[in-house]
């Protein structure tokens, strides 16, 4: 049989080729990890989605000429208190697994409101993904962060603490500027 003719063979037929022929590592590295609904990943979850929410609602409320304003000398403006925000998600998140540690040096340079908001939301897709892609039983994995001993939950749980804190300064800094809080009006 000519090669040809196989290769349609395999094609009409809806048989995989062998190259197409994955490991099952391959496979679960591929496929799409499942959302959980209960459990301590789900509650991590639920917070993330809440602070994603606050945090992004307000970055857009913000007007873009108002990026630069900050309360006082040697204090974060609007935009770095965002791209800080940003980068303590991927430097959190980091030490979890095998992520690497993302370079986030330059971040609190990045001063346009359509950037800030593209990074703040990656940032917080790299946060969601990471949570999704931990098993249950790796929440209790010991690592080292910041030079202390932790678990992998600790480091969600920084995160997560780390949103909310900034928050309360994003909050103050709109009011200060005359903008309201969108989810405080709903």
């Amino acid at each position: 049989m000519r090669p040809s003719l196989i290769v349609a063979i395999i094609l009409a037929t809806g048989l995989p080729a062998a190259a197409a022929v994955r490991t099952p590592r391959e496979i679960r590295q591929s496929a799409s990890p499942i959302v959980p609904r209960t459990g301590v990943r789900a509650e991590l979850l639920h917070d993330l989605d809440d602070m994603q929410k606050k945090i992004l609602s307000l970055a857009m409320a913000i007007p873009a000429e108002k990026y630069s304003w900050r309360p006082g000398r040697g204090v974060r403006s609007v935009s770095e208190v965002y791209m800080h925000i940003a980068g303590g998600n991927y430097t959190l998140v980091s030490f979890v697994g095998d992520k690497a540690m993302v370079d986030t040096r330059s971040f609190e340079r990045i001063t346009d409101k359509t950037r800030v908001l593209e990074e703040l939301r990656r940032s917080f897709d790299f946060v969601r993904e990471t949570i999704i892609a931990t098993s249950d039983a790796e929440l209790d994995k010991p690592i080292r962060m910041f030079g202390t001993d932790s678990t992998e939950r600790a480091a969600f749980m920084m995160a997560l603490n780390h949103l909310h804190e900034h928050l309360g300064q994003s909050v103050a800094y709109a009011r200060m500027n005359g903008v309201v809080p969108p989810w405080s009006t709903e």
